[in-house]
């Protein structure tokens, strides 16, 4: 694993917006520049995502995601050219109260860590430098660190669950085709950790996605990618898991691969463009796979499993809420009565958890399986998480004694604590909820109905979702319903409808003309 070379109290600075572009770092060796730029001369770093932002916090949820950072006019069009030495930003979880302490004794006290899957880097006592440690997921600290005392698998059992994936793999078409209840359950249990990138892919049909377009990751790096976007991105950099190693070092290898597929991603789609909730998950699957394969994860994620929820407007976002509010009044009616009461509506406090799948909000080990179920069972597993967090918060009156107001209620969903939340009892929890996508899409049904009525149309089309693999998998193999039959020819409507009114009046016999049309739209029919 990566490390971090040097860490200093002071917050990194911001690249200039308006710097000229310059040729990007290796990532095997990345030089602190010649002239560094003076302590004054520095921009203040952004301290929190627009998730985390004034305007989130205020609960403009949605200006905060849709709102972007002023434009340059020319943005590099490579990853940017950031030294790898700049101190890991301790603002960004400001609002974790926990994240200077648990980093602090991090770094600090490294005994204990080295039997649980932590790593050091091979270099890391070069030159006198500190010795940096992880834990078995690549954090140096932060609210998503994990302690050494979590429960491991045994070695025996690791490798028959990596022998049994193996073999599914092996045979995936049929795997999904006739025993697709048994997929399910493995990833309900967990993908081995080895072998969580090809899962994913798998489950995802990313894979497929990336065989079909050789050389088109490549092709869209290649393209210049259009100015707005290029320096949003730049700016979101150093804000996704600045704790990780892969990206707790400026301009290092992970936030040049993220760069380039958010990038990337923005030429494939230039409708949507970038959304900041984006950069999230294309870091948690950069954490698994190279760059080309996490942007075709990336594709399916905002194509099939989330469509619409990155677009301009975030209708899709905002439709999901109501549906949300409506399964917690079946699922947990104290929760219901208690946000109800304070008029918190779910779009304040449900937007980071859905559009990031819960990466920034759980703790690891629960991100991952979330993730693993989320692969296979499409956005079910999303709605069960939210609901299940907000039963656990809000489900007691012993909870809600604590919560006498909206501030005490929104701070209480903002910070959820990870030592409150157990991976066995959350999983359990998950898979035991009764909440199916028949449910799901009735109550959509619904909710664009009220839309309609007190909104308008919608922009966003709620059918193009599809809930997991086994969707996915019938998708793709019915290409030939998915055409669109020919419309018939208006003037042929015109002649049927004026021979019919002729006949009615005069009840005269069908001509020759009107037999003709009606074979030939018998015929199309057919």
């Amino acid at each position: 694993m990566a490390e971090v070379s040097t860490l200093s109290p002071s917050p990194p600075a911001l690249g200039d917006p308006h710097a000229a572009p310059s040729v990007p770092p290796s990532s095997s060796a990345l030089a602190a520049p010649s002239n560094p730029a003076p302590e004054s001369a520095r921009e203040l770093p952004v301290p929190k995502s627009s998730l985390y932002s004034d305007k989130a916090l205020t609960g403009n949820t949605l200006a905060a995601l849709s709102g972007g950072s002023p434009l340059t006019s020319h943005p590099p069009s490579s990853p940017p050219n950031l030294t790898a030495e700049t101190p890991l930003p301790s603002s960004v979880h400001e609002d974790a109260p926990q994240s200077a302490s648990l980093m602090s004794g991090t770094l600090e006290s490294l005994s204990g860590l080295g039997e649980d899957g932590s790593s050091v880097g091979s270099d890391s006592e070069i030159n006198g430098l500190t010795v940096r440690r992880t834990d078995k997921y690549g954090f140096l600290g932060g609210n998503q660190y994990s302690e050494s005392g979590e429960k491991e698998v045994r070695v025996e059992v690791a490798r028959q669950r990596e022998m049994k994936w193996l073999d599914m793999f092996s045979n995936w078409d049929k795997w999904i085709k006739h025993r697709f209840q048994k997929v399910k359950l493995r990833c309900r249990k967990g993908v081995p950790s080895s072998l969580r990138a090809k899962a994913w892919q798998l489950l995802s049909n990313s894979q497929e996605l990336l065989n079909a377009n050789p050389g088109k990751f490549e092709e869209l790096e290649r393209e210049q990618g259009e100015a707005k976007w290029l320096d949003i991105i730049e700016k979101d950099l150093h804000r996704q898991f600045p704790f990780h190693e892969m990206f707790a070092a400026r301009g290092g290898h992970g936030q040049q691969d993220l760069y380039r597929i958010l990038k990337a991603y923005t030429i494939y789609r230039p409708d949507e463009g970038y959304c900041q909730a984006q950069a999230p998950v294309a870091a948690v699957l950069l954490m698994h796979m190279p760059a080309e394969q996490a942007f075709w994860c990336l594709v399916q994620i905002c194509e099939k499993y989330l469509p619409g929820y990155y677009s301009a407007g975030l209708e899709a976002i905002q439709l999901d809420g109501e549906i949300f509010f409506s399964l917690l009044r079946r699922t947990c009616p104290m929760a219901y009565r208690h946000l109800k009461k304070f008029k918190i509506d779910p779009i304040l406090y449900m937007t980071e958890w859905f559009m990031c799948i819960f990466s920034r909000t759980l703790p690891w080990s629960c991100v991952l399986r979330v993730w693993d179920m989320f692969f296979c069972e499409g956005v079910k597993i999303v709605f069960r998480v939210g609901l299940v967090l907000l039963k656990q918060m809000l489900g007691s009156v012993d909870k809600l004694r604590e919560l006498q107001g909206m501030y005490e209620t929104m701070e209480r969903l903002r910070n959820i604590s990870p030592d409150t939340i157990r991976e066995d009892i959350l999983v359990q929890e998950i898979i035991t909820l009764p909440v199916t996508e028949a449910l799901i899409e009735r109550e959509c049904s619904i909710q664009v109905r009220k839309w309609r009525e007190s909104r308008g149309e919608l922009t966003h089309q709620p059918g193009r979702r599809l809930h997991g693999t086994r969707a996915i998998y019938e998708y793709k193999r019915r290409p030939q319903q998915r055409k669109i039959r020919p419309s018939f020819p208006p003037c042929h409507s015109r002649i049927m409808k004026r021979e019919a009114e002729q006949k009615k009046r005069s009840g005269a016999q069908k001509t020759p003309e009107t037999e003709r049309v009606i074979n030939i739209k018998n015929g199309m029919a057919s």
